[in-house]
């Protein structure tokens, strides 16, 4: 009896899988992203605020890293920072994602004027450092969490929109999208129901880069002064205050947002070569 054919999909899963590393990095996401949404229903580190008599107490049993100037727990407001952190880089990726894919839709399945007035768009947008547009838009909204979202997220979408565009010139002419055409599917059906779940591969690894990109974004506006509100257990914000603590020995809370931004990026910089290596068909045909 034969086996039936395993799918690109299916096929792509166990290519990752095999990757033990790989694995391990998303467990450590998912315990990442499980701590933002307890942090967010309220049911951990709900005392991140209280502050207390134990001024820069240092690390110990009763305070793991320490307190700050405040008395405040380093490592509940470190905690509460993850779900800041998972927010950005969701949020972020919400807003850049589909207009990256909307708009290289557009041009490369179109292409002539619509393609030159998206390419004009996306090359002056790419004129610009992306994080000179990220500061002047926040300099325009002001200081908030909100505003980081919409920055971020309306700044950050042209490499994407670039290689879909690249891809939908591809596929436009291939056999599928000619068959669709001749049974009588519109442009809106070729384009998003034929060509998008073909190049979605493309897509979802990006969805994984951008989540590095949020973050990092976030700590270098919050230690700027343009990120979150003062008094978020924001990472940036703790970056920010160790550099004043340093000078006297107060090492703890440097060290803990520190180190949790280094193992969540480090996973999802990991998860992103790995998902490129099993969804990627040039890198998966070398293998």
């Amino acid at each position: 009896m034969e086996t039936p054919p395993v799918g690109l999909w299916e096929e792509a899963a166990q290519r990752f899988f095999k990757n033990k590393l790989a694995v391990v990095c998303l467990v450590i996401i998912c315990i990442y992203s499980a701590l933002a949404i307890l942090t967010w229903l309220g049911l951990v580190a709900t005392d991140y605020s209280v502050t207390s008599a134990d001024s820069y107490a240092p690390p110990s049993k009763l305070h793991l890293f320490g307190t700050d100037i405040f008395g405040r727990d380093v490592l509940l407001r470190t905690i509460q920072g993850i779900r800041i952190a998972i927010s950005i880089g969701l949020v972020t990726s919400l807003i850049a994602i589909p207009i990256g894919v909307f708009l290289g839709a557009l041009a490369g399945y179109f292409g002539g004027r619509v393609d030159e007035l998206i390419v004009w768009f996306y090359t002056t947008m790419d004129s610009i450092p992306d994080l000179l547009k990220i500061i002047a838009l926040t300099f325009v909204l002001g200081r908030g969490l909100m505003s980081v979202y919409i920055s971020i997220g309306f700044t950050t979408w042209v490499n994407l929109c670039r290689l879909v565009r690249g891809e939908f010139l591809k596929h436009k002419t291939r056999d599928y999208v000619h068959a669709a055409s001749a049974l009588g599917a519109g442009h809106l059906r070729k384009m998003f129901v034929h060509i998008l779940p073909n190049v979605f591969h493309i897509i979802l690894i990006n969805f994984s880069s951008r989540f590095i990109l949020g973050i990092k974004t976030e700590v270098v506006l919050s230690y700027l002064g343009l990120g979150v509100e003062p008094g978020q257990p924001s990472w940036g914000i703790m970056i920010d205050d160790a550099k004043l603590e340093l000078a006297r020995g107060v090492w703890w809370q440097l060290a803990a947002a520190t180190f949790a931004m280094f193992f969540l990026v480090l996973a999802f910089y990991i998860l992103t070569d790995a998902l490129r290596e099993a969804l990627d068909p040039k890198l998966r045909n070398k293998t």
